[in-house]
């Protein structure tokens, strides 16, 4: 175990938010603030409605009514709101806050494109005329399908205004997963780019809508942004995104909604079956994601927030209304943070002087590959890193905060999920952060890691569990509450039950070691993923490496690795990656078979697709792979284990 430790400055804690709110309550600082947050929900999301100054057009009355059992909370009960509100509304009247950059575009081709909040603003009443004037109002489904575009944000902010419910999609998607989602969600009208760039080739969008559209006759009218510059020619239904924003029509007033109003239906992909639609309201996604950013991140006016992701995930929205609560600036990047070459992404920190960089471990991996190109590069901005989305191996965490970073930024390396709206654990910048650390539950978050029958459990991996309700906990499973309840509730009466295995180590920090469904049975014994993996990533031959479990006659299960090496490696170490899991974790977990691949199969979020794997080494079906970024790896990896 690494002994890398990330220790605050006495400067960095005084200037922190979470500093501010807690010292606001006559506490000590966040050991007593984490403890009262949880021992008392109802205080706290109240004091971090207060701290954060979102406002509520009619105040609530209530924080929490729990009335309807723990799954059905109802929040900030009588309260009315539309997040543009928080987001842009109460900016407008600030001079210097009105001419801050709220969203800068930035392209492959290094092309940018910037709105201040006023200019923003303007846009999204702009937008809001035009769809209404195509008939949306209050209640309406519009989907999103776009790139990470300046459009996307004005979109999303120009639905919520109307009281219309978002249905953001991943730009990656399929017309088969575009469908599914489409039906599911009753869409009414659907936003869509021509087409976006990526790896500097046009990849169309619209044509993959067309398709989709076949099929679900809830769809009346579609807006296309001309992204691409093809001016695409519009059927009978369709307008273009310039027609719509350029009149300048009454906007009408900004549409009042009740706290529990729906916001957005977030959608996860799921194995099988239809997907899983989480619904998230205008109160509680606004004040978790805004206490995220803030608290966190330490995100406050000026800041630059910067997270390399697509509107299609959780983080896209996050990323979105969590900046604009807090006053920072949103820097959008679309494309491939590997083009011009693997040095991308810190020269879009250096250009733009981003403050709290997003990432992810497996991005990282591959970036590491810059370690000797970096020496001209300008990184003093950055405050704050975040990361999400699967476990960190030591190797690459250190090479980014202590080699990359020296040492002088905190990893805030958080996780929660699409149904969570935010994190359930997170560390914080004011308190130690061991390597690869979650430091321990988020603020307000009642979680606990207990074992099969329910009872907590510490420095043994189990459930990760959640005790109370908290604001963004999603409302159900859109159209199907059997499934909310079977999903979350069944395992454990009274208890959220998320899929993630943890564990908390003797000193109280807390780690993920992968979802439940991934998490392998050898021989009696748990084993995650990650920690195979984190053993080979170690190898100086390694790019980045994956771990599945595979039947097996005498062990219940068996790992089986695959690995992707760097590009100047040219030796098979497959039989060294081998004996080094044997030697670090016990020769039961040696993997049985360990293969060699030119690529992994991931998101476009950089999550390798475990599940996906498994079913190619076992030669089953794999699944959903709509949000698969590179869904031939899978086919290779077919090959390799066929040659086998």
């Amino acid at each position: 175990m690494s002994d890398y430790t990330w220790h605050p400055s006495a400067d960095y804690v005084d200037n922190a938010n979470v500093t501010r709110l807690a010292r606001a309550h006559g506490l000590s600082g966040l050991p007593e603030l984490r403890a009262r947050s949880v021992a008392d929900v109802r205080w706290y999301w109240d004091a971090v409605v207060r701290d954060l100054g979102l406002p509520f057009r009619q105040p609530y009355t209530q924080v929490l009514d729990v009335s309807k059992g723990i799954e059905h909370p109802d929040w900030f009960i009588g309260g009315r709101l539309n997040v543009v509100d928080a987001c842009l509304e109460r900016w407008r009247d600030d001079p210097d806050a009105a001419e801050r950059l709220a969203v800068v575009h930035e392209t492959e081709d290094g092309t940018t494109r910037s709105l201040t909040y006023r200019e923003l603003t303007e846009q999204v009443e702009r937008a809001a005329a035009g769809l209404r004037r195509l008939g949306i109002g209050k209640g309406d489904a519009v989907a999103l399908f776009l790139p990470m575009v300046a459009e996307a944000v004005v979109s999303l902010y120009a639905v919520a205004r109307l009281g219309a419910v978002l249905v953001p999609l991943f730009s990656g998607f399929a017309p088969t997963a575009i469908a599914s989602r489409i039906q599911d969600a009753d869409v009414k009208a659907v936003v869509v780019a021509d087409g976006t760039v990526r790896r500097r080739k046009q990849v169309a969008m619209k044509p993959l809508l067309d398709e989709a559209l076949e099929s679900c006759p809830t769809v009346e009218r579609v807006i296309v942004v001309d992204n691409l510059g093809s001016a695409p020619r519009l059927s009978e239904g369709e307008t273009a995104w310039a027609d719509l924003v350029s009149l300048e029509g009454d906007p009408g007033d900004v549409e009042v909604l009740g706290s529990n109003d729906p916001l957005l239906l977030a959608y996860t992909s799921g194995t099988t079956g239809r997907p899983k639609g989480a619904v998230h309201t205008h109160a509680g996604f606004l004040v978790k994601t805004a206490s995220e950013v803030a608290y966190s991140f330490d995100v406050a006016p000026g800041g630059v927030f910067c997270w390399v992701t697509d509107m299609g995930w959780i983080m896209g929205p996050l990323s979105i209304i969590g900046s604009h609560a807090n006053g920072a600036t949103l820097l959008l990047y679309e494309g491939s943070p590997d083009v011009p070459d693997l040095g991308r992404l810190w020269s879009l920190v250096e250009k733009h002087r981003v403050t709290m960089l997003g990432v992810s471990p497996t991005l990282i991996r591959t970036l590491r590959l810059t370690e000797n190109r970096l020496s001209d590069v300008d990184l003093s901005s950055v405050h704050v890193l975040g990361s999400t989305g699967e476990p960190w191996d030591p190797d690459s965490y250190e090479w980014l905060a202590k080699d990359l970073f020296g040492g002088r930024v905190p990893v805030i390396n958080f996780s929660g999920g699409t149904e969570v709206g935010g994190s359930f654990l997170a560390p914080y910048p004011v308190e130690p952060i061991r390597s690869c650390s979650l430091g321990g539950p988020s603020l307000g978050m009642d979680v606990d890691v207990v074992d099969d029958a329910g009872r907590p459990i510490r420095g043994q991996v189990g459930e990760l569990v959640c005790r109370q309700p908290w604001p963004s906990m999603t409302r159900g499973v859109w159209k199907d509450p059997e499934r909310y309840l079977e999903s979350y509730w069944s395992t454990f009466p009274g208890l959220w039950r998320h899929g993630d295995y943890a564990v908390v180590d003797g000193d109280g920090q807390w780690f993920i070691r992968g979802r439940s469904d991934d998490v392998m049975n050898v021989a009696g014994k748990r084993l995650a993923p990650a920690e195979v993996e984190a053993v080979m990533a170690a190898h100086p031959a390694v790019a980045e490496a994956a771990a599945v479990g595979v039947p097996d006659a005498k062990k219940g299960e068996a790992v089986w690795a695959f690995w992707v090496p760097r590009p100047d490696a040219t030796e098979d170490v497959s039989d060294q990656l081998r004996q080094r899991v044997a030697d670090e974790l016990g020769k039961p977990f040696a993997p049985s078979v360990v293969h060699r691949v030119e690529r992994l199969p991931k998101t476009r979020s950089a999550k390798i697709l475990r599940r996906a794997i498994r079913a190619a080494a076992l030669g089953t079906d794999p699944g959903d792979l709509s949000g698969a970024e590179n869904p031939e790896a899978i086919d290779e990896i077919r090959a390799v284990v066929g040659r086998s």
